[in-house]
């Protein structure tokens, strides 16, 4: 009876195979749009002058080709508390670059970007950053007590709202790993977080050994900023959830000033960083 079975579940997986048919699916494209990458990290200890904001458009999803680069933008970034204004020159790659910004925490800055006649500006306020206290190896506590996992730990300012965006990466991974925190629970204490990877095909990662270094940047960010990088965050680790909910367009805070309808994607934030690594043991 068990031959029997197995014979007649081969011959149907040879009908099904010899069935199969190739199906074209017509994949709607949407309008190409401004892709602005606009990041003012001022990492402590340096002065911050070095900056660059990086153009490009939208590609199909399919697309395999290069990202196509914009180059001949005009773009500067003002301090609005001081009317101070930084110039970005085009490098003829879709990097724009300036050697002379100032960043101060608490002074407002804001973007313009000038493509095909059209002005698009965005507005965000420089955020500061606590140090990190402390970084340590464990095994347990993680998801798994048999893998290694690294914790940081950083205080929280005490009597107001902050928001935390923590990135690791090790070299030879695909992409860095992402946290988004916010202290609604933990205002004022010491904030731990930690990172654990397991065997992972898909983004390259195999768990952590001993003298695997990860490299560690801890940004303090703006509410408006959590509020937009959860999400992509959210919608990245669950693109393999089967039982997930379909990804929508999500917006970035570069308006379009000229048409209002030919939005960009992307952001631009102003932030304070720590950068450091930390070797396993």
């Amino acid at each position: 009876m068990k031959t029997y079975i197995k014979y007649i579940l081969s011959m149907l997986a040879v009908v099904f195979m010899s069935c199969e048919d190739v199906i074209d699916v017509d994949v709607p494209t949407g309008q190409t749009r401004l892709v602005i990458e606009a990041s003012l990290d001022w990492e402590k200890g340096t002065s911050g002058s070095n900056q660059q904001v990086k153009l490009s458009t939208s590609t199909p999803y399919f697309e395999t080709e290069a990202i196509p680069v914009v180059v001949g933008a005009s773009v500067k970034v003002v301090n609005t508390n001081t009317n101070e204004e930084f110039v970005f020159v085009d490098q003829n790659d879709g990097t724009y670059l300036t050697t002379t910004f100032v960043p101060v925490i608490g002074n407002t800055y804001q973007l313009e970007v000038i493509y095909n006649d059209e002005t698009y500006t965005a507005t965000q306020t420089m955020t500061s950053v606590s140090d990190i206290n402390n970084i340590t190896q464990s095994i347990e506590g993680g998801f798994d007590d048999e893998l290694l996992e690294l914790n940081i730990y950083f205080d929280d300012p005490e009597d107001e709202a902050n928001y935390y965006l923590v990135r690791y990466y090790e070299d030879g991974d695909l992409f860095p790993y992402f946290e988004d925190i916010s202290d609604e629970f933990l205002n004022g204490n010491e904030i731990h977080d930690f990172f654990e990877k397991d065997d992972d095909e898909d983004s390259g990662q195999a768990p952590f050994q001993p003298g695997d270094t990860v490299e560690i940047n801890l940004y303090g960010i703006s509410e408006s900023y959590y509020n937009y990088i959860r999400l992509l965050i959210e919608q990245y680790y669950s693109g393999g959830d089967p039982f997930s909910s379909t990804s929508a367009e999500i917006r970035g805070n570069c308006i379009n000033e000229t048409n209002d309808d030919n939005y960009a994607y992307g952001y631009f934030r102003a932030t304070e960083v720590v950068k450091t690594s930390y070797t396993f043991q």
